[in-house]
C-alpha cells in the first residue's frame, strides 16, 4: 500500500474509531424531552446565560421545557453539557481557540464548549440556528417556526471565526443578541473607553495644552497647529503614556488601546519628525516610531494606530512592534468592483502588501454605504464577499465594516446580516444567505420580487459603467442607472412586493423601507430638475410657476416613513427627517426666481471639474438653485477660475445680474477671490459693472451660500461675462497636500 493511500486509510480509521459512540440524538419530540441542560457546579455568568438561551429557544421551537441543573445534581446521559463541566473537560481537554466553539455528541449527550471570549454562546446560537431553525437576522425578534422534533446528528465540530476582530456598523449592531448570535463585536466593548479611532486629541487635548505648549503640536508650513501631535517631543510621549496608564487602570479588561492621528490634515514637519519621515519615505515613519515607543510600556496589551490619510503609506523598513496593530483604511476606493479589481483601489492594494511585509497585525477599515446619502440606492452587494475573501487571503486579522451607524440606510438589515456572516466565514454561500434572508424577512413572495429588484439595480449599475462613490449622490446618476426610466422599472417590481405583503403588517413596513431609497431619489432629482420635467415646479394655465400638486404630500409621506424606519440623519452629520421637511418647505415657499437667462447659451473658458458635472455649462442657466449640496446643481471649478459667458440670444434690457457661490470649507470649497461681471451688446466690447473681492476669510467650517449682485444702468445687453477668480491655494487652516481650492456657482440670474 503506498503512503498516500495508507494516510487516507489511517485517517478514515481514526474518524471511525473516534465516532463509535456518536449517534443521532433527539432532544425533543411532541413538546416533551428527557433532556436537561447541565452547567458546572460553579458556573460563570456566560455559562448561565448560555444555558438560559438554549432553554428559551428550544422551548419556543419545540414546546419542550428543558430544566437547567448543576452538574453535581445531574444524572443519566440525556444531557446537554454547557461550558467547562467535568464531563466536557474530560471529553475535550484541549484548549479551544479564542472565540471558537465545540459541538460534540457523546453517546446520547451533547457537549457545548467555548474558547475565550464569547465562544460558548456562539456555539449555542450556531446549534439553534442549524438544527432548531431559529434565526436572528436583524434587530427584529428571533424568527422561528415550531417543529415537532429536534434531532441532532452525530457531531464533532470545532469552529472559530476567520477574523479576530469583526464589526459591522449598522442599526442592528445596537441589539446585543444580534451581535452574539452572529458572532460580532463592538469597538466600545474591545477598546479602552474613548480610545478607538482618532485619539491624539483625546490623549493630549489641544484645549488643555496648546495655548501654553504649542510645541506639543504639529509644525505645519512654518507654524504650530493643533491639527496633529509633534511625535518627536518627549513631553508628548510622557503625557500619552501617563494618560494610557490612567485609563488602563480604570478599564483593565479592554483588549485594545488606540494611539492614532486625528481625523485632520497638517502633520508635523519639524526637523526631528521630518528626518524620520524622509528616512522612511512616509509620514507613517514618525508615527510608527512613536507608537512603538509607547507600546513598549504595555507589552501585554495591543496598541492600534491608523494607516489613514497621510499615514496610509507604510514605512520603508520600520516594523511595528509585536503588540502594535495597523488599522488600514480603503476609503479612496470606488465600490462598483471588488477591491482586488477596482482601479481606484490600487493604492490600497499596494499599501496592504507593504504593511503586510512589515507586520502580521493588520485590521482594515472598510466602507459599505454612501455617507453623503445613506438612503440612496448603492448597488455594491455583489462586492461584499469578494472583498472579504481578498482581505482574508492577504492576512488581514480584523475588519471594521462601516455602514450607516445607528441610522437606517438602504438595505441596512440585509447589509448588516451578510457582512456579519462573511466576517465569520468569508466562504459562506452568499446567494443562499441572501435568498433565506429575503424569504424570511419579507415573506417568500415579496422576498422574491425584492431579489429581482436587487439584481436589476445591480445589472443597470454595472452596464452603465458608473463608479460607485461612498461620497457620491443619486442625482449624478440621473442619466444612468437611476434615470427616471429605470426608476419606473424598479418601482414596478416593488409594486409586486407591496402587493404580496399587503396582508402582513410587518412585511408591509419592511417593504416600505425597501422603497424609501427610490422615493428619496425621486425627491432629490426633483430638486435637480427644478423647472424641467420631473422637477419641483410646473406652469399653470396662466403661465405662472406652481409647485406640482402632489409633491408636498409626497414629501410629508416620505418624511413620516423615514421616522418609522429609524432614519435619524440622511447623511453623515447631515439633516434629520424634520430638517429635510423644512428644506422642502423653504423650496416650496421660495418658488421660482425669474431670470431671462433660462436656456441661454453658455461658453466656459476653463473646464469645470468632471467629478461633479451637474448639467455641464447648462447648470448656470437652468433656472434651478443649488441648495446646500455641492455635488449637484453647482458647477465646480477645481484650482482654476470660472469664466462664463452667457449669450441671451438678442440684446435686451437688463437691470440686475446675480449669482450664488458656495462657501463650504469642509469640502475645500471657498468663495472666489474676486468676482467681476461684465456686459456687452455685441460680444466684442465689454463694460465692467461690478468687480468685488471675497476670498476664503478667517477659519470657519460652516456652510453658507453667498449671493453676489450687479446692477446694470447702461444700454441693452446680450452677453454677460462672469469671471470668478480662484487662487487655487488653500488657506493654512485648511491645507491638505495635493488639494487645491474649489469654487462653485449654481446659477446666473438675469433680471
Amino acid at each position: 500500500m503506498n503512503r498516500q493511500l495508507l494516510g487516507v486509510w489511517c485517517g478514515v480509521f481514526m474518524l471511525a474509531s473516534a465516532g463509535t459512540r456518536a449517534q443521532e440524538i433527539t432532544l425533543a419530540s411532541n413538546k416533551s424531552s428527557a433532556y436537561k441542560i447541565v452547567i458546572p457546579a460553579e458556573p460563570t455568568a456566560l455559562e448561565q446565560k448560555t444555558a438560559t438561551v438554549l432553554q428559551k429557544y428550544i422551548s419556543q421551537a419545540t414546546g419542550a421545557q428543558l430544566p437547567v441543573v448543576r452538574e453535581s445534581a445531574a444524572t443519566g446521559n440525556t444531557v446537554i453539557y454547557v461550558g467547562h463541566t467535568e464531563k466536557g473537560d474530560r471529553v475535550h481537554p484541549a484548549k479551544l481557540p479564542a472565540e471558537g466553539y465545540l459541538l460534540k455528541t457523546d453517546d446520547k449527550s451533547l457537549i457545548i464548549m467555548g474558547g475565550s471570549g464569547k465562544g460558548l454562546i456562539y456555539g449555542a446560537y450556531a446549534l439553534l440556528e442549524k438544527y432548531a431553525g431559529c434565526r436572528k437576522m436583524s434587530e427584529a425578534p428571533v424568527a422561528l417556526k415550531p417543529i415537532s422534533q429536534l434531532k441532532i446528528p452525530a457531531l464533532n465540530e470545532e469552529v472559530k471565526p476567520q477574523f479576530e476582530y469583526r464589526e459591522t456598523y449598522y442599526p442592528a449592531a445596537n441589539d446585543g443578541e444580534f451581535l452574539e448570535w452572529n458572532r460580532l463585536q463592538k469597538f466600545e466593548d474591545l477598546w479602552g473607553p474613548h480610545t478607538w479611532g482618532h485619539t491624539y486629541d483625546k490623549l493630549v487635548p489641544a484645549k488643555t495644552y496648546f495655548k501654553e505648549h504649542p510645541e506639543y503640536y504639529a509644525f505645519v508650513k512654518g507654524k504650530r497647529q493643533p491639527s496633529q501631535l509633534c511625535l518627536s517631543d518627549d513631553a508628548v510621549y510622557k503625557i500619552v503614556v501617563a494618560e494610557l496608564k490612567k485609563r488602563m487602570a480604570a478599564s483593565p479588561d479592554a483588549l485594545y488601546w488606540s494611539v492614532s492621528p486625528n481625523d485632520d490634515i497638517g502633520y508635523c514637519e519639524c526637523e526631528k519628525c521630518k528626518a524620520v519621515d524622509n528616512e522612511q519615505g512616509s509620514p507613517a515613519g514618525s508615527l510608527i516610531k512613536f507608537v512603538n515607543k509607547v507600546a513598549a510600556n504595555f507589552p501585554g496589551l495591543k496598541i492600534t494606530t491608523l494607516a489613514y490619510g497621510y499615514t496610509h503609506k507604510a514605512p520603508k523598513n520600520l516594523k511595528p512592534a509585536a503588540n502594535v496593530y495597523i488599522f488600514l483604511s480603503d476609503i479612496d476606493a470606488f465600490r462598483d468592483k471588488p477591491l482586488a479589481d477596482e482601479g481606484s483601489a490600487s493604492a490600497f492594494r499596494t499599501d496592504l502588501k507593504a504593511w503586510g511585509a512589515l507586520t502580521p497585525n493588520i485590521f482594515v477599515w472598510d466602507y459599505t454605504t454612501q455617507f453623503t446619502n445613506y438612503l440612496a440606492p448603492f448597488p455594491n452587494l455583489h462586492t461584499l464577499q469578494a472583498n472579504m475573501k481578498y482581505l482574508k487571503s492577504n492576512g488581514v486579522k480584523g475588519i471594521f465594516s462601516q455602514g450607516s451607524g445607528e441610522t437606517y440606510s438602504e438595505f441596512a438589515e440585509l447589509r448588516g446580516y451578510l457582512t456579519a456572516r462573511l466576517l465569520v466565514d468569508a466562504d459562506a454561500d452568499v446567494k443562499q444567505l441572501t435568498t433565506d434572508f429575503l424569504n424570511e424577512y419579507y415573506g417568500a413572495k415579496a422576498g422574491k420580487a425584492i431579489g429581482e429588484y436587487i439584481i436589476l439595480l445591480q445589472e443597470k449599475m454595472i452596464t452603465s459603467h458608473r463608479k460607485l462613490d461612498i461620497y457620491g449622490n443619486p442625482v449624478n446618476e440621473w442619466a444612468s442607472y437611476l434615470s427616471p426610466e429605470n426608476i419606473d422599472l424598479y418601482s414596478n417590481i416593488l409594486d409586486r412586493a407591496e402587493a404580496a405583503a399587503e396582508e402582513n403588517k410587518t412585511y408591509q413596513e419592511r417593504v416600505m423601507r425597501v422603497r424609501l431609497p427610490l422615493e428619496y431619489v425621486v425627491l432629490q432629482q426633483a430638486r435637480f430638475y427644478g423647472i424641467e420635467k420631473f422637477g419641483v415646479f410646473t406652469k399653470d394655465n396662466a403661465g405662472k410657476w406652481q409647485v406640482k400638486a402632489k409633491l408636498p404630500e409626497k414629501v410629508k409621506r416620505f418624511v413620516a416613513n423615514c421616522k418609522k424606519a429609524g432614519v435619524t440623519e440622511l447623511s453623515e452629520g447631515g439633516v434629520n427627517p424634520d430638517q429635510y421637511q423644512a428644506e422642502w418647505d423653504a423650496i416650496f415657499k421660495a418658488g421660482v426666481t425669474p431670470t431671462k437667462a433660462v436656456g441661454a447659451t453658455v461658453g466656459i473658458l476653463q473646464p469645470f471639474t468632471p467629478d461633479y458635472p451637474a448639467k455641464g455649462s447648462r447648470t448656470l442657466v437652468d433656472g434651478n438653485p443649488g441648495y446646500s449640496d455641492f455635488s449637484y446643481n453647482w458647477l465646480c471649478f477645481y484650482g482654476v477660475p470660472m469664466v462664463a459667458t452667457v449669450d441671451l440670444g438678442s440684446a435686451q434690457s437688463v437691470q440686475t445680474i446675480k449669482m450664488h457661490f458656495l462657501d463650504d470649507p469642509r469640502h475645500w470649497i471657498f468663495l472666489p477671490e474676486r468676482l467681476k461681471v461684465e456686459v456687452s451688446a455685441d460680444g466684442s466690447k465689454y463694460q465692467a459693472i461690478s468687480d468685488v473681492a471675497a476670498g476664503a476669510g478667517d477659519e470657519h467650517f460652516e456652510l453658507t451660500i453667498k449671493e453676489f449682485s450687479a446692477q446694470n444702468k447702461g444700454a441693452q445687453v446680450r452677453y454677460i461675462r462672469v469671471t470668478a477668480a480662484n487662487s487655487g491655494i488653500l488657506p493654512a487652516w485648511r491645507f491638505k497636500e495635493g488639494k487645491r481650492a474649489m469654487i462653485a456657482c449654481d446659477e446666473i440670474y438675469v433680471q
